[in-house]
């Protein structure tokens, strides 16, 4: 088609399978995603892969609008001079627009041994090769998840519920995040179902071994399947390939999502840095990231300015086990209100929010354009004036 402009995504979840269907909005314009696995991972349920709860995966063409061209492979070098991409299997495609929407993953565990001995969970391989190590281990064997933030919460809970003698260390809180009665609230269920929870000064994890997990107080806990859900990393692939990134890794944009070394190349999800104040890791902002990276080009393509993102949060949800779970409401800033909603209903609401963010990808490709959000500009006005003033404070004094 003469006058036919061409689009690659790079990643292939909540942010960039949305952002891949909304592009299709227009027929002068080639969508081409690029993923390493032949299937969309729910990450949000790996926890339940490793519970052997839930399988996890859905069938790209479920969630990928029909013109939309999947290409599984591994993207190794973004040449933004040339304006292509270079794959693992050698081959090489081109782009007028890049949306950069790779995702998150396990950071690499600064902790002796911890590389080595735990399990981290933030990948389908990894939730994997956790359910191995589990079906490979005694009924009885103890388990540590390390981390107690929503990853840590959420597996402890699938793990302990499935009869499994769980110790959570959480470091300084359990759920940071939460407010004290939403914290409240999941301590009394994890204790519920048997888990030892750890918390406080000297709970940090120094050292893991191959059957022990080591603490800063001097505590050693016997250990046969340890889970590390400390932290998450991005890929390198942006900095690889000499674009601006943040402190670890995130693709460094202006309001729009746009790189700020080249306006072909807009980023979403995770992997995102606007302004260098990432909105927090969750698939709550990667379908409206992936949404507006994909107005953005397309407003460009049209001759556009493209405006700024906007989004407010709604708060967090976490599963605590099959039949209980918590909903944690939020201002739009992201700060906790005291309100949540537990029990029976909290794990209706969250078994719903799973099912929903597959089901907006799903809309998405049948009705290109037809996503929206919840706005909340106010609270990231807030954030840029907070970083105003702390750049201000470290200025030196004339």
């Amino acid at each position: 088609m003469a006058g036919t402009t061409e689009v690659v995504v790079i990643g292939g979840g909540y942010a960039g399978v949305m952002a891949a269907n909304r592009l299709t909005q227009r027929d002068d314009v080639t969508v081409t995603l690029v993923n390493s696995r032949p299937e969309f991972v729910e990450r949000i349920r790996l926890h339940q892969l490793a519970g052997g709860t839930h399988g996890a995966v859905t069938d790209y063409r479920s969630v990928l609008g029909e013109r939309v061209r999947l290409v599984v492979d591994t993207v190794t070098r973004i040449d933004a001079t040339g304006r292509g991409i270079e794959l693992a299997s050698g081959a090489k495609v081109g782009y007028d627009y890049l949306i950069y929407a790779v995702g998150s993953g396990s950071a690499t565990p600064s902790v002796p041994g911890a590389a080595e001995f735990a399990h981290p969970i933030a990948t389908f391989e990894e939730a994997q090769r956790l359910r191995s190590a589990l079906d490979a281990a005694p009924a009885t064997a103890a388990v540590t998840v390390v981390g107690g933030g929503p990853t840590g919460i959420e597996t402890a809970a699938e793990l302990a519920e499935a009869g499994r003698a769980v110790t959570l260390v959480c470091g300084r809180v359990l759920g940071p995040y939460l407010h004290p009665k939403g914290r409240s609230s999941v301590a009394k269920r994890l204790a519920g179902l048997g888990v030892t929870v750890l918390e406080g000064p000297g709970v940090e994890v120094v050292e893991v071994t191959r059957d022990a997990v080591r603490l800063g107080d001097g505590r050693e806990l016997p250990s046969e399947v340890t889970v590390w859900t400390v932290g998450f990393g991005v890929p390198d692939l942006a900095a690889r390939s000499g674009l601006s990134t943040d402190a670890i890794g995130r693709l460094i944009t202006d309001e729009t999502l746009t790189s700020v070394d080249d306006e072909r190349i807009v980023a979403a999800g995770d992997s995102a840095a606007p302004s260098d104040m990432p909105y927090r890791m969750s698939c709550q902002a990667a379908g409206p990231l992936g949404a507006h990276a994909a107005d953005t080009v397309l407003g460009r393509i049209a001759g556009e300015r493209p405006e700024p993102f906007d989004m407010g949060f709604a708060g967090q949800c976490l599963s605590l086990g099959r039949g209980t779970g918590l909903f944690q409401f939020a201002h739009k800033d992201d700060t906790a209100k005291k309100l949540s909603v537990g029990g029976w209903t909290g794990a209706k609401v969250k078994e719903l929010v799973c099912k929903l963010t597959v089901k907006q990808l799903t809309s998405e490709a049948r009705k290109p354009g037809s996503h929206t959000w919840v706005k909340g500009e106010k609270g990231r006005a807030l954030l840029r004036a907070q970083r105003r003033e702390q750049s201000a404070g470290s200025a030196p004094v004339a």
